[in-house]
């Protein structure tokens, strides 16, 4: 524990704006994560109950179950169900549900980009915080001894570099966060995309039945 404060006491000045980054970032991937899970959870769940009633052909029903939920599945499904009921033709559902994506799939993103921002930003920190302080070290060194320069010198450039390591220490993380996030996210999207197929499919299979 006390190796790390050293560390931390050794970087300079620019270990904080760094350690607010890694702070930041952190939060922002802890949200994000908690509001995906639950994405996915609702969309599994109101799934499985819409399914079985747009397999029936009751889509009165299944407009309203999806009406009641605020999942982003049941938006898209409602838009679509919305058509059906006023038309026939599948391109105009197909159009409305994908109206709708384009409407969840940025609220799904929110946000996320800014982890690659940030990891990028706790790079140039640490950069920035390794320059200055060996600016400072080449500044200190200038008018000492020449039997102390190689002794301050080797000092100053040791805690100089501790700032590009924990710049590097916080953006690697975030960025493996990022990844994560990016990855959940196109999930969630083309579990959403199936669905939309699954559900042109059965109420074109039922509408043709009619017929």
């Amino acid at each position: 524990m006390y190796g790390l404060i050293r560390f931390f006491q050794m970087g300079g000045f620019f270990m904080f704006p760094i350690l607010l980054v890694l702070a930041v970032g952190i939060a922002i991937a802890v949200e994000r994560w908690i509001h995906l899970k639950r994405v996915k959870a609702e969309n599994s769940r109101i799934w499985d109950e819409v399914h079985p009633v747009l397999a029936e052909g009751d889509f009165d029903k299944a407009r309203e179950m999806v009406n009641e939920d605020k999942s982003a599945l049941s938006q898209m499904l409602a838009m679509g169900l919305a058509r059906q009921g006023a038309v026939r033709r599948r391109e105009d559902i197909e159009i409305a549900m994908e109206e709708s994506m384009m409407e969840i799939v940025p609220q799904l993103e929110k946000r996320t980009p800014y982890l690659a921002l940030l990891s990028n930003i706790a790079t140039l920190f640490g950069l920035l915080g390794t320059i200055m302080g060996l600016i400072t070290a080449f500044a200190a060194v200038a008018n000492a001894s020449p039997a102390e320069k190689a002794a301050l010198l080797a000092a100053s450039i040791s805690e100089a570099m501790n700032c590009t390591a924990f710049g590097l220490m916080t953006a690697i993380p975030l960025l493996l966060l990022h990844a994560r996030l990016t990855t959940t996210t196109g999930q969630i999207v083309n579990s959403l995309e199936m669905v939309s197929v699954k559900a042109l499919n059965t109420i074109s299979t039922f509408t043709k039945r009619q017929y």
